[in-house]
């Protein structure tokens, strides 16, 4: 495996660390933004734009000659609502109930040291951007950037690539997919308002609880339906709630939450589509207003073939073990407003076979992928603008 000589390989360790032990959520990284600002001085981007779509930032690398394509690479700041279960970590999390179960901090210090070579080598020609995306978790941060006027005018990236560590996998195998690698996600919120009264008098109220329970089984019943959809469609209720907790009261409030998923944006409308129908008419079955509302929507991440190939190439440099993925993956990545836009390509790199799984309280991302990922991203860098 031929790595791309990384020069301060244990200060992008000692980020890695630091930016663990103070672990941000979605939409406040404002301190993790600062960490990897005041880092990344030591290799003179040409430019640095700060708040980007919210707490984002974007470091600059201009090619020797001007000319030629903009290529831009990305990850994530923000932690997990997760408490951290790894007791023997000399950088565990200090922020209570929240740390990095995601890997991102892992993928922070792999565009860093991306940074760190691009210092040492500039590119031929063209330009190297280096993402740090807010609010990847909730969907929000991706599509928060695409809106910043300064991404769209200034930034304007050809090409967009990301990467991502998985669990299960062995180290340093890097797995690509043409097409659809992973699904498109949304968030289903369905409010019920019928009437309260007191229990002793339920004639007097109108209670939703026999919709909320209809919907719910509507719901389960949808996806058990295959012949439908084109390709996997999953709903999970998530969460339902009738009333408050007071045995005098017959309630006049339920709410009905749950995730829609699919491979297919195509199936996603139509399971969306039909979830809206039968709250329409349940609720009116039973004299109920209602409201439905979606969120954090997460596109399907779809790649660009000649941008995985970009990636293949990348990994055969480096003498990297490349891995075809049959079916795409079912979690969600906010990665798809970028190559819904721009060509590009999406990819993962294999954390360990004995790793904990992604969002699980005893991950943590493995050092030794910080060289390899940065040496990958340097090397589609090169394939496109050293050519």
């Amino acid at each position: 495996m031929q790595h791309h000589k990384l020069t301060d390989l244990p200060h992008l360790t000692q980020l890695r660390h630091t930016l663990h032990r103070h672990p941000e959520l979605s939409g406040s990284e404002t301190d993790t933004a600062r960490r990897l600002e005041a880092h990344m001085q030591a290799y003179s981007p040409d430019q640095l734009y700060t708040n980007l779509g919210g707490t984002g930032l974007a470091a600059v690398f201009n090619g020797i000659e001007p000319d030629g394509p903009t290529v831009l690479f990305r990850a994530e700041l923000d932690a997990l609502p997760i408490t951290e279960a790894n007791e023997d970590l000399h950088y565990k999390s200090e922020a209570e109930g929240v740390s990095h179960k995601c890997g991102h901090d892992g993928h922070m210090a792999i565009l860093s040291a991306l940074g760190s070579l691009l210092h040492q080598r500039r590119p031929a020609r063209g330009k190297v951007v280096l993402l740090y995306q807010p609010a990847e978790e909730t969907g929000a941060g991706a599509w928060a950037v695409l809106q910043d006027q300064r991404f769209e005018q200034e930034i304007k990236p050809d090409y967009v690539f990301a990467l991502h560590n998985l669990p299960g996998k062995p180290k340093h195998q890097v797995v690509v997919r043409e097409g659809v690698f992973a699904a498109a996600s949304t968030g289903m919120v369905v409010e019920l308002h019928g009437k309260s009264s007191h229990a002793a008098e339920p004639e007097n109220g109108v209670n939703p609880g026999q919709a909320m329970a209809e919907i719910i089984l509507a719901f389960n019943q949808i996806v058990r339906d295959k012949a439908q959809f084109q390709d996997l469609t999953l709903l999970t209720v998530i969460h339902a709630r009738l009333g408050e907790v007071a045995f005098g009261t017959n309630p006049g409030y339920a709410t009905v939450m749950a995730t829609l998923r699919s491979y297919q944006p195509a199936d996603l409308q139509k399971l969306k589509e039909l979830t809206q129908q039968h709250v329409q008419e349940i609720a009116d079955r039973h004299s109920l207003r209602h409201t439905i509302r979606f969120v954090e929507e997460f596109p399907a991440t779809v790649n660009h073939s000649r941008e995985v190939q970009l990636v293949r190439q990348a990994a055969a440099q480096l003498e990297l073990d490349v891995q075809e993925a049959v079916h795409p993956f079912r979690w969600s990545e906010d990665f798809g407003h970028f190559t819904a836009r721009y060509k590009g390509a999406f990819f993962g790199l294999g954390s360990g076979e004995t790793q904990p799984q992604l969002h699980h309280s005893n991950y943590d991302f493995p050092d030794e992928l910080i060289p390899t990922g940065a040496s990958l991203f340097y090397g589609i860098a090169n394939e496109i603008l050293n050519k």
